[in-house]
């Protein structure tokens, strides 16, 4: 049995793909993996989106649960993740509806994320994130106050 372009060379199997839709060569279209591609390209989104948020919500916890520690470095890497996050609904504003549930995702790895980082137990954040899209989608928000007691 000999494998499919596809299995042997994925790129040489976009080009061909490409060509052949360019082409309107239907006949030598791979639906059933040009199908699974599409949908996969779709999910890429998601979870880049859902990665940067972890990201971002890890350094607002480190920043909120680790005042003393507070760097620079923290504040630059919550900014990059905000443009990243904020670039892809651009590009992708069906996504903005998910945001919520994304959240929802991106919240339980930050936390694993911040309590690996700051040694801190995970159970002092608290079980739901405790911040509105309003504050996630502004670039110069910052998580101060009390943190824990």
């Amino acid at each position: 049995m000999s494998q499919s372009l596809y299995d042997q060379d994925f790129y040489a199997w976009t080009q061909a793909q490409a060509s052949a839709l360019h082409n309107k060569s239907w006949e030598k279209i791979d639906l059933e993996h040009l199908v699974e591609e599409i949908e996969a390209l779709g999910s890429e989104q998601e979870h880049a989106i859902e990665s940067h948020l972890a990201n971002l919500l890890a350094h607002m916890l480190k920043w909120r649960y680790q005042p003393e520690r507070r760097s620079r470095s923290w504040r630059q890497s919550m900014l990059v993740a905000w443009q990243h996050i904020a670039r892809r609904l651009k590009r992708n504003p069906s996504l903005s509806p998910r945001l919520p549930f994304f959240v929802i995702d991106a919240y339980i790895d930050a936390t694993a994320l911040a309590a690996s980082d700051t040694e801190l137990p995970r159970d002092i954040f608290p079980p739901r994130c405790p911040w509105t899209l309003e504050e996630l989608s502004d670039p110069d928000f910052l998580p101060e106050g009390e943190a824990h007691a």
